[in-house]
Parts: structure tokens; sequence; C-alpha cells
């Protein structure tokens, strides 16, 4: 079984390289080639990484590869995500954030857990804050309600909705169909990936994973595996300036437009 992964860097060579340096160490069952795409960072990441490649801090091991790619222009998380679309030559691709950090195998523990379930196409672990902390990231498709409490937590009456979007009416520490797969890790079946054209590149940031989450299901099912961990520092930009909760508004609508309205 071979294995590849995909992170986009855009700025913060540092977090990228121990999320890389992590997904190295531990994923050893299977063979692995490593994507890193900076999108044209600013900090000048790309060549740190590319430096860091040459130098041995990302050093490979047995059957292992890291490519890495450097793009003059930012186009985006998805469009980033695709430039290795083509390259692929995997039966299972992971879908990372440069703030992701392993623990354990969780790569080749997830592919084999995909590979025992032939109907799931897309699945993701549960993933901690770097305290230990459970995060309680969406699950279900995209609705308006819950997505305005989650940026306006002071309207209390909407909590309700928020619970739904995040399945705490389900047993969540089992194996679990889902309607959203976050793209900060998400396993895919490659070929599935590829057939649904990958990422929606339109989206320049924000709600594209939901959107890839509806097309892979097309094809199959998407699937929490909460036995199967991963650190993930969560930085939420949206909550942080304008411009971003502007492009998440943005998605949104297109979002809607696509699959469906939900109140």
């Amino acid at each position: 079984m071979k294995l590849s992964a995909c992170i986009v860097v855009y700025n913060g060579y540092d977090e990228a390289l121990k999320a890389a340096q992590t997904v190295l160490r531990f994923t050893r069952r299977h063979p692995l080639t490593l994507y890193l795409v900076d999108n044209a960072s600013p900090d000048g990441s790309g060549q740190k990484l590319e430096a860091a490649l040459h130098s041995g801090l990302l050093a490979a091991g047995e059957g292992q590869q890291v490519v890495v790619r450097c793009r003059t222009e930012n186009g985006g998380f998805g469009t980033g995500h695709n430039m290795v679309l083509p390259e692929l030559d995997s039966d299972y691709h992971f879908i990372l954030n440069p703030d992701i950090q392993l623990t354990a195998d969780t790569l080749s523990d997830l592919a084999d857990w995909m590979e025992q379930h032939p109907d799931v196409v897309m699945a993701r672990p549960a993933l901690v804050f770097p305290d230990g902390r459970p995060q309680q990231l969406p699950l279900r498709r995209c609705a308006l309600r819950p997505m305005v409490y989650r940026q306006l937590p002071a309207l209390r009456f909407w909590a309700k909705y928020n619970d739904a979007y995040l399945m705490k009416d389900k047993d969540l520490t089992r194996p679990t169909e889902i309607e959203f797969c976050t793209g900060s890790f998400s396993a895919v079946r490659t070929r599935t990936f590829r057939a649904v054209g990958g990422f929606d590149e339109k989206y320049f940031m924000y709600v594209e994973d939901a959107d890839l989450t509806q097309k892979m299901r097309t094809q199959g099912k998407a699937y929490l595996v909460p036995q199967f961990t991963a650190i993930h520092a969560w930085h939420r930009a949206a909550h942080r300036s304008l411009k971003p909760a502007l492009w998440q508004t943005s998605n949104l609508l297109r979002y809607f437009s696509k699959w469906g309205f939900r109140w």
C-alpha cells in the first residue's frame, strides 16, 4: 500500500517543519511520499523548506520521499493541494495543515482502516489541542445558524443548532459516518480524490473542505475514526480579522449555491 500526504504552507516555516518531521518520524508501516507546497510565502518559508530538505532536517526514512514545491503566487488552500494531484500514485492521500503533529502512525492506521471499509472514501481521526483537550469540529453539513453561533457565541438560543452541527446526539467514541471532514486532517482514497477533481479552486480559503467532503460523498462515505488521534493547534484566523471573515462568508454563499441552503 502506498501513502502520500500534502502540507500547504503560507509563512510559518518552523511550524510546517515540525509537522513534516512528525509525519516522517511516525509514518513507518507503509511507503510515503510527503509533499510540501509553499504558496509563495513572503517570509521565505518555501526556500527554507528546500534548504531543510537538502541539509537533512527533512530526512526521509526507508520507503519515504519528500518533495518541496514552491509556487510563484498564492492561489489559496485548495489550489496548493491540487498542485500535486497529477503526481499522486498512492492508494491513500492525506490532506494536512501545517499545525498538525503526529504522535503515532496515524496515517498508516487510517489507511489500514479504510482498506477494511471499502465503502469509505474519506476519513479523519480525532483531533486534540496541544494540551490534550479534545477539539469539537463540525461533523454535519454546513448550516447557517450553527456557523453564525460559532462566530457569535453570545447567541445562546442557537446553541442547540451548534450541538447538532457537532453531532452531540451521536456516540462519537466509535467510528461514525459524518457529513463534514475537516481539511486540517483528512484521508482520502487517491483514485476518488482524483475522480472528483480535487478541491474546487474557486474557494480561496475556508469552506473548501466542506465542499470537498460533499464531492467525495457522491462517491462513498465519510467517517470520523476516533480511535486514532493527532494534535491540531487550530489557528482560527476568521475570528481575528475582517478579511478572512469576508472570505468565509463569500465561500459559504458559494457552498450553499452548489449543495443547497441549510438554515
